[in-house]
Formats: C-alpha cells, sequence, structure tokens
C-alpha cells in the first residue's frame, strides 16, 4: 500500500498541467495517500525542495488554469548536471542525490509530467529502483505510446484562431500569410490547425518541402482569382536538402536539446513573395500556443491521465507511462517509450535512436489534407 506521492512537472510547460496534478491530488486524498510536489521540476528534486499539496488550499481552482503551480525546468538533467569548479565546467552524475531525497521524504511513488525527455530521465530512475509513473505532456504530440498528449488540443484551437483571423487581413490585401507554429520534429500541430483552418499549405518536419511546389499552389490559387493564401509551418520543417532553421544554441548542458528553432516562418514568406510576386508576411505565434486557459477537452483529458495514474500507483504498476490508446486510458512501459535510447540523459528529439511519435504518410490526417486540397510542400 502506497502512503506518499510526488509529483513532479518538467520541461515546457502546457495547458492542463495543472488538470493533471489536481487529478492526482483529489484522488489520492480520496484514498487516504499524501501528494506533494517537487518545485520546478528535476531541479527540485535535486535540491530536495518540495510542498504539501492539498485540494483544500493550495491544489484548488487549477481546472482552468495554465501553467503549473509547482513549476518546471528543460534545462536541469541530473544524470549529467552542468556545474562549475574551480573555474571550470564539469559534468557530475547527480541521480543518485535525486535518489537518497526520495528515500529520506518517504516517497512510494514519483509522478513525472513532461515529454520525451522527462520520461527518458523517468525511465533512468526506475532502472535505479524509484517507483516512477509517466504522464505524457507536450503540446508537440509526439510522445510515443499515447494517440493525444495533454496540452496539444489546445495549442490547435490557438492556432486554429489565429488562423482564422489571418484569412481576412490576407484577403483584404491580397497576401500571403505564413503561421508559425510549434512543432520541433513532429508537425501535429501545424497539419491539424491547417485542416481547421482552412489553410491552402502544410509544411511539417515529415515531409521536407520544395518551394517550387507551393509557389506553384499559390500561382494556381491566382489564376484561379484568389489573390491570396494562408500558409502553415511547423518550427521544424525544413526544404529538400537543406536543414532546419536554428535561431540560437544554447548551452544548458549535455544531454539537453540545446537548439532554440525559429526562423522557418520568415524563410518561407521570403521565398513565395519572390516566387509569386504576393506580399507575403509572417506571424510566429510562439509561446502563445502553450499558455493560458486550457479547452474542455484538455481539462477533461488531463483529470483522466491524473486519474489514471493514480490508480496505477495503488495497483502496485509502476515504471510505466499512462497511454491514451483508441478512447481508453492504458499503460505502456517507461522502456517501451524511451524505445532503442539507452544512454543515460541523452537528449531528446531527432536522433537515431529517438522514439518520438512523427506523423506517418498513411494517417489519416495526412490523407485528409491532400483531398481536400492542402499543399505539404512534396
Amino acid at each position: 500500500m502506497i502512503k506518499k506521492v510526488a509529483i513532479i512537472t518538467n520541461g515546457g510547460d502546457a495547458p492542463g498541467l495543472n488538470a493533471v496534478i489536481r487529478a492526482i491530488v483529489k484522488t489520492a486524498e480520496t484514498n487516504g495517500i499524501e501528494c506533494y510536489g517537487y518545485i520546478e521540476g528535476y531541479r527540485g528534486l535535486l535540491d530536495n525542495n518540495y510542498v504539501k499539496l492539498d485540494s483544500n488550499t493550495n491544489a484548488s481552482g487549477l481546472l482552468h488554469k495554465g501553467g503549473t503551480i509547482i513549476g518546471t525546468s528543460n534545462s536541469t538533467n541530473v544524470f549529467n548536471l552542468k556545474c562549475e569548479e574551480n573555474g571550470e565546467i564539469v559534468y557530475k552524475d547527480m541521480s543518485q542525490k535525486c535518489i537518497d531525497n526520495i528515500k529520506e521524504a518517504g516517497f512510494d511513488c514519483i509522478f513525472t509530467l513532461g515529454g520525451d525527455g522527462t520520461q527518458k530521465s523517468g525511465r533512468d530512475f526506475s532502472k535505479r529502483g524509484v517507483n516512477v509513473i509517466g504522464v505524457p505532456k507536450t503540446i508537440d504530440n509526439d510522445v510515443a505510446h499515447t494517440d493525444v498528449t495533454f496540452g496539444y488540443n489546445t495549442a490547435v484551437s490557438v492556432a486554429t484562431d489565429a488562423l482564422d483571423r489571418l484569412h481576412t487581413t490576407a484577403e483584404s490585401h491580397h497576401r500571403i500569410m505564413v503561421l508559425e507554429v510549434m512543432g520541433r520534429y513532429a508537425g501535429w500541430i501545424a497539419l491539424e490547425s491547417a485542416i481547421a483552418g482552412g489553410a491552402d499549405v502544410a509544411l511539417i518536419p515529415e515531409i521536407p518541402y520544395d518551394i517550387n511546389k507551393v509557389a506553384e499552389k499559390i500561382n494556381a490559387r491566382k489564376a484561379a482569382g484568389k489573390q491570396f493564401s494562408i500558409v502553415v509551418v511547423s518550427e521544424g520543417a525544413k526544404p529538400k536538402d537543406g536543414d532546419i532553421v536554428i535561431k540560437k544554441k544554447l548551452d544548458d548542458g549535455k544531454g539537453l536539446d540545446n537548439i532554440r528553432l525559429g526562423g522557418i516562418g520568415d524563410q518561407v514568406a521570403e521565398d513565395l513573395e519572390k516566387l509569386t510576386g504576393l506580399v507575403s508576411r509572417c506571424t510566429v505565434l510562439g509561446y502563445v500556443q502553450r499558455g493560458g486557459t486550457p479547452t474542455a477537452f484538455d481539462r477533461v483529458l488531463s483529470t483522466k491521465y491524473g486519474v489514471k495514474a493514480m490508480e496505477l500507483a495503488m495497483e502496485g504498476k509502476f515504471n510505466v507511462l499512462v497511454t491514451y490508446k483508441n478512447g481508453k486510458m492504458d499503460y505502456a512501459s517507461l522502456e517501451d517509450v524511451v524505445g532503442k535510447n539507452k544512454e543515460i540523459g541523452a537528449a531528446s528529439g531527432n536522433t537515431a535512436n529517438s522514439n518520438i511519435r512523427k506523423i506517418q504518410m498513411d494517417d489519416p490526417l495526412i490523407t485528409t489534407a491532400r483531398h481536400i486540397g492542402i499543399n505539404l510542400g512534396d
């Protein structure tokens, strides 16, 4: 019987994090289990900084709130932590200190709310004897073994609303309006919002694009009397024989994704203006996609995730990720989620050993987009 659990929210924030926290806390309290939260993700675990969570006080009124009440970190790899000693940068494995902190606090299970990188560390802790249950969090919708991550629906809704607004400007000024959305290595947000928002072009990481094919689509619209076009671009989209556009390289430490993307939307807009003669403008949606109030869908999904996570803990099913498959809550082993990546603290992202969920070419979204005439750049 478990008596005491702790929650970690790690990586980028996402709408629905607080709703998951709320569901875990309420389910724990209903079953006489104490619930705590580590402050600022794995950094809090390392610093042994945690607070008790109570649905009558600090964990109350969370369902509609964006962000996370216990904070998060996306630059703390405790298995290979960047430190400074005697004026030099060194890397240390601080995982044992984290494990000691968990044991000292008496936590029977740790819930890791995060994406690919967060769950890699969760897997690594599970291999060291810690009871871990992961909950998939990312607006990119790219965590393996689950159909929908919480926060994704909100991000798509925000992007769709932006497209609705850009349509009026595009049509009024006879312009190409390019919307750059999040999606580093998977194009779920771009593709689904393009379908929902009536876009003419969707460029995603899974399909390297030919800008001339895109221009042909827009020129065909011009010939048909439509003097404007809407283009959606994932931040991780790239041209054929080209590469992703990197805005900035970070130095947060080894084993982390140290690149900040941005700029592909401007590049596409500039190229299309030259090729079509239409004035082109780019809007970068950025952090608006993952901030603020979650949709009703994400509130319900987040609550399901939180309840299922606590149920698994009470059943003694540890070292798994809660999943949503074929309309039902389920779970998969963290080892299967991480896949072939056996390196402790390895960076998430588009590596040979990554196991992130990308759009397959036979996905119904791809088929739907093609049938209704959305150009995918190929």
